[in-house]
């Protein structure tokens, strides 16, 4: 059973690291596209193209924070997310950047409607989304937190596994 739990660990860290790959690509891509605005060979206007470029750079963030977080919990720690501390912990950090990355989504979308106001439609639902977001996750972190006091012996560990990893 040992080994085929490791062959899990192995699969992560291939998982890891294609999400870092891509997470670097994204980031030249983005270096790319903002020094084509720098240099001025770029059909669109510069605050779009820029924006648009902030937002493939939030999608690289959101790749490097996936590939550091499963890194961390199922490679390095070995852990298997049972306790309610973990599932949050876990959770947030996703949620986090996901948040943040579809925010500069929402703010690409609303760039892009100045040019065809058809598309404000389209923003004002992906900032509703990340509304929606925010306050589920906030829900998430209340319920959690109850569950957390009955077991304060997850907190203390997850804790003590942190220590480990700086």
């Amino acid at each position: 059973m040992k080994h085929f739990l490791r062959l899990y660990s192995v699969i992560h860290a291939l998982m890891a690291l294609l999400f870092a790959g891509a997470g670097l690509a994204l980031m030249v891509v983005a270096a790319h596209n903002g020094w084509m605005v720098v240099v001025g060979s770029i059909d669109t206007t510069a605050g779009e193209a820029i924006i648009e470029a902030m937002g493939l750079l939030a999608a690289a963030v959101v790749a490097l924070q996936i590939s550091q977080t499963i890194t961390e919990e199922e490679v390095i720690r070995d852990a298997h997310i049972s306790a309610p501390t973990r599932v949050r912990r876990f959770l947030s950090r996703f949620l986090v950047v996901i948040v943040v990355a579809i925010a500069v989504e929402a703010l690409v979308a609303t760039f892009k409607a100045r040019e065809k106001p058809e598309l404000m439609l389209h923003a004002a639902a992906v900032f509703s989304a990340v509304g929606l977001m925010l306050a589920g996750w906030g829900v998430f972190i209340h319920l959690n937190r109850s569950a957390e006091e009955l077991e304060p012996e997850a907190m203390e560990e997850a804790k003590s596994e942190d220590r480990k990893l700086e």
